[in-house]
């Protein structure tokens, strides 16, 4: 595939590519250094009650809650970093700042690695299987 449109608050050229993990995944498509910020994902600002009610009307689940009120909703988003997996032994993390998603490498990505973090506690409540095939992976989000 071709590599993403790579907005301003995107630090390094992403893909988004078929993911042996899930669907479509974002991979490096340049080295990434240890602790960087890879980038931002931007999408529609909601409440938390409006983004529970879109999470049981689709089964691709792209929200991120903010705080107790506030969520995104990137669903729509353009943003290459919406298509990030889940991985039980990621490579990066996702930080809320400021009101902003933002992503850091973990440790050194090489390129054509597939980006991952741990989605931590997820509204599946553990009845989704996980597929990140990772050593030790916990077999569920």
């Amino acid at each position: 595939m071709l590599p993403a449109a790579r907005p301003a608050y995107q630090k390094y050229a992403l893909l988004v590519q078929p993911s042996r993990i899930d669907g479509l995944g974002v991979f490096a498509a340049e080295p990434i250094a240890a602790r960087r910020k890879i980038g931002e994902i931007r999408g529609e600002s909601i409440s938390v009650d409006e983004a529970r009610i879109r999470a049981t009307r689709t089964e691709r689940i792209m929200i991120v809650e903010l705080s107790p009120k506030r969520a995104i909703d990137f669903s729509k988003s353009a943003d290459a970093m919406r298509y990030t997996n889940h991985s039980c032994r990621p490579n990066a993390r996702l930080d809320i700042r400021q009101g902003r998603v933002e992503f850091y490498a973990l440790r050194a990505i090489a390129p054509g690695e597939e980006i991952t973090v741990d989605y931590g506690e997820t509204h599946h409540q553990g009845k989704l299987a996980c597929r990140c095939g990772a050593p030790g992976c916990i077999g569920w989000l």
